[in-house]
């Protein structure tokens, strides 16, 4: 009888949010949107840059350096030659470019003569990592070009021949559509399930769910399994996205990953039900499920990593599911994620799902004296 209740709840759960046109379209639409957008938008390279040049020097030195500084054709889209300071700071202020690489007068003649002198490079800082990013390669082509000339420190020293490990190409594709797959099930599993009991009152079904033969436990499971079911299919969607369509190698335990996800959405679906069991309208549910999503996102590594951010803020991360999950699914795509460093982090997440879904239960049970 146990199973028959909960397969009858699952059910009707299913076909309550598939009838709903609403329900239905925001399953689907705006994950879908979300994926292609995140995907193409949210990069981490730098690529098709503008630089400007403030060349006071008249010695060859200088045109040699800069057009090294335009051949790289992905870093660097235009270079553009300005004649005085105030370009310089006008283009700055414009946004026009990222960078000012400004020569000073005798900057050849030094050089012949080895006598000490500097280039000045001018960033934007509003755009701080894209400028680090710009001003380490500059920095580069300037140090080769010093190694190079006759009679300099570090003649005949090998170039540097950097490698980078899991991701030799270092494509932000394979890092950034992964780790949609904890972006997205979230939104989905807090969707569903933050919904739940909210559109139960609002069709005033709720009364005849509390006069079933089914114990709140047994409802609590029943709309639980749901979310979990439509999680893992939009997660397996997302998955293939990234396999398939992005060529992301997925290197690890394939079981493994899923036995995450599993967990992962069992602690948000969690949440989702708290917030359901909380508010009264489907409108307050959906409020809810995003104030909860903003910072779980921020504070998940998907943006910015863990290990920057202050030791109080890396301390209330621990309670963040999302931060393992990353782990988890960019380790299983990209390096082999050993079975042990997985479960390492299935762990944290198992014990935040039994808090949760414990106390979206006891919740329940309170709104139903």
């Amino acid at each position: 009888m146990f199973w028959e209740r909960i397969k009858t709840l699952v059910v009707k759960e299913l076909w309550a949010v598939w009838r709903d046109p609403k329900s239905r379209t925001m399953l689907i639409v705006p994950p879908m949107i979300q994926l292609v957008l995140f995907s193409f938008a949210a990069t981490l390279e730098v690529k098709n840059v503008q630089i400007a040049v403030l060349n006071r020097d008249i010695g060859g030195h200088s045109v040699e350096l800069v057009q090294r500084i335009a051949g790289s054709k992905d870093l660097v889209k235009g270079v553009h030659l300005l004649h005085g300071d105030r370009e310089a700071g006008d283009a700055l202020a414009a946004q026009d470019v990222l960078m000012v690489v400004r020569f000073p007068p005798d900057f050849s003649r030094a050089i012949d003569g080895g006598k000490p002198t500097e280039i000045e490079l001018m960033l934007d800082g509003r755009r701080s990592n894209a400028a680090q990013i710009l001003e380490g390669y500059v920095t580069d082509i300037i140090s080769q070009y010093a190694a190079e000339l006759p009679g300099r420190p570090g003649r005949g020293q090998p170039l540097l021949a950097p490698r980078a490990f899991f991701n030799p190409n270092l494509e932000s594709s394979w890092s950034t559509v992964p780790s949609l797959t904890a972006i997205l099930t979230m939104l989905v599993g807090l969707v569903v399930t933050g919904l739940s009991v909210a559109r139960e009152r609002e069709l005033g079904t709720f009364e005849q769910l509390l006069v079933s033969p089914a114990w709140p436990g047994e409802i609590i499971l029943g709309k639980t399994v749901p979310g979990l079911l439509i999680g893992i299919a939009e997660g397996s969607l997302i998955i293939g996205f990234a396999h398939f369509v992005f060529g992301v190698p997925l290197t690890g335990s394939v079981p493994l990953l899923y036995l995450g996800m599993a967990v992962y959405l069992a602690a948000v679906i969690g949440v989702g039900l708290f917030i359901s069991s909380l508010v009264a309208t489907q409108q307050q549910a959906m409020l809810g499920a995003f104030t909860f999503v903003a910072p779980a996102i921020l504070l998940s590594g998907f943006a910015t990593p863990i290990a920057n951010m202050p030791d109080w803020l890396q301390t209330i991360t621990v309670i963040n599911p999302a931060r393992y999950f990353l782990v988890i699914i960019k380790g299983v795509f990209l390096k082999d994620m050993p079975a042990g460093e997985v479960l390492g982090q299935i762990w944290p997440m198992a014990v935040i799902a039994l808090f949760t879904l414990s106390a979206s239960s006891w919740l329940f049970r309170r709104r139903l004296q």
